[in-house]
């Protein structure tokens, strides 16, 4: 029998360090792997489709919105975004662990319907420091800068309805918490339970 992985969601506001933390947590641990969202926002420079973002037009996502394709959708800044549900069901079906990198709305709606989630917010060390990484993009204009940050306090007052609270002052630091987080998840007894069934059948004596 294959153990059913488990469906991780990570949120944070917009220049906190979440898209770094999470692809560094990717190339450390096996196992895991990260839902790529459909979004009707504009693709940035360096980003590609199918990597980043499935990038759809509004009315293709509202028409994947009507036969209920989404586990959760959200619209952020005035675009949509949405996680396949198949391809979910299909990765925790076989095993995998999966991340959703979405915000605090996406990850209410995944707690809701999937309790057994686990939910990861991750806070950056200050309010300049959240400018300064905001600004140090060079992506965005000003004024869409002022007003993520105008947003950012409303977001983060949403950490409470997480299961685990990150910090992201020291980038190092970050990822061990979030590293910690993944094994002591999967060394919960239910989880060992499925993955080590032969083992400890055999160790039990039983068949």
């Amino acid at each position: 029998m294959t153990a059913t992985g488990t469906l991780y969601t990570v949120s944070a506001p917009s220049g906190a360090g979440k898209t770094s933390l999470v692809k560094a947590l990717l190339e450390s641990a096996s196992g895991l792997t990260v839902s790529v969202s459909h979004t009707t926002r504009p693709m940035r420079p360096g980003e590609t489709d199918g990597v980043n973002y499935h990038f759809v037009d509004k009315a293709g996502f509202e028409a994947m919105l009507a036969r209920d394709a989404f586990l959760e959708h959200a619209e952020v800044f005035g675009n949509y975004y949405g996680t396949s549900r198949d391809w979910v069901e299909s990765q925790l079906a076989a095993g995998e662990d999966v991340i959703l990198e979405i915000d605090w709305q996406g990850a209410g709606q995944i707690k809701a319907l999937l309790p057994e989630s686990v939910g990861i917010f991750i806070l950056p060390p200050s309010r300049e420091a959240l400018r300064a990484r905001l600004t140090g993009r060079g992506q965005d204009a000003a004024e869409v800068i002022e007003r993520r940050l105008a947003e950012a306090e409303a977001e983060m007052s949403h950490y409470p309805q997480a299961d685990y609270l990150v910090l992201n002052d020291n980038f190092e630091v970050a990822l061990a918490d979030l590293q910690a987080i993944l094994r002591g998840r999967r060394l919960l007894t239910a989880t060992q339970q499925q993955r080590q069934q032969a083992l400890l059948s055999d160790l039990l004596g039983s068949d």
